[in-house]
């Protein structure tokens, strides 16, 4: 696969990749362009024209991990636009799925909305002591649309997985670590080494069993993920058309606090 990419960087460390969020202006936050990038190459890693016995995802920078959504992008975009863009999201979503090979997130900064949803989707993920989750999608007048319904109870359990996300709360690295959203809290200077050697140790095993050691893994916690994550995009579609959704959107950009109406 040869393609020159505008908003992520990939860098081969052996049989290890990494692939790096690179929008630092914007916090790593998702737009159209990004989601599209981060589709075509994990399809890339499912078909066999990208190969690696191991995938890191990470951010540019310390600040942030990702923001989620551009929600700049999406302000005043219209309903039709909105559901074409989700189409992207929903793509993307899948692949990371359908991914083969072990994916674990080096989480170096803030990960909000769909920030917290790529962390979820990783096999298991490891975060600077700095680094903040959020799923802040219901102050937004809108639900997790890439799993993060579907994940987060998994991971952390139904009842903790409905505080957050019912109340779009932050918490920080030790919350998410005690919770099961990650595995390991590093200081920022040594999380790339911390990962890098995680990931060398899975390359350096049998590949096809580690390949099969995931899909078994993944059978017994989210064989029916993908029928479950079409619940989860039934309700978040619903809500595309609704005044809320505007305001919420609205309010972000104008920096304000959002005055929901409906329901």
């Amino acid at each position: 696969m040869n393609k020159q990419f505008e908003t992520i960087l990939i860098e081969n460390k052996g049989h290890v990749a990494w692939i790096q969020l690179n929008r630092p202006e914007v916090a790593n936050a998702f737009n159209t362009l990004m989601a599209e990038e981060l589709r075509d190459v994990f399809q890339a890693y499912i078909s066999g024209s990208l190969q690696a016995r191991c995938i890191v995802l990470t951010g540019t920078g310390e600040r942030a991990f990702c923001a989620g959504g551009d929600l700049k992008q999406r302000n005043n975009m219209t309903n039709e636009a909105w559901f074409a863009q989700h189409v992207v999201f929903e793509d993307l979503a899948r692949a990371l799925m359908d991914c083969p090979v072990p994916i674990i997130g080096a989480i170096n900064g803030a990960a909000y909305g769909g920030g917290t949803e790529l962390t979820l989707a990783c096999d298991f993920a490891y975060a600077a002591r700095h680094a903040r989750f959020a799923l802040t999608e219901t102050t937004l007048g809108i639900i997790p649309g890439m799993g993060g319904t579907q994940y987060l109870p998994r991971a952390v359990g139904i009842r903790r997985a409905k505080e957050i996300i019912l109340t779009g709360r932050p918490f920080d690295a030790e919350q998410a670590l005690q919770w099961g959203l990650i595995n390991q809290v590093c200081e920022p200077t040594e999380l790339e080494d911390t990962v890098q050697k995680v990931a060398t140790k899975i390359a350096n095993n049998g590949p096809m069993a580690v390949r099969a050691a995931l899909r078994a893994i993944d059978h017994a916690e989210f064989s029916t993920i993908k029928e479950d994550y079409e619940v989860e995009l039934s309700a978040y579609n619903e809500l595309i058309p609704t005044a809320d959704r505007y305001e919420g959107i609205h309010a972000f950009n104008e920096k304000r606090k959002a005055i929901f109406k409906d329901g």
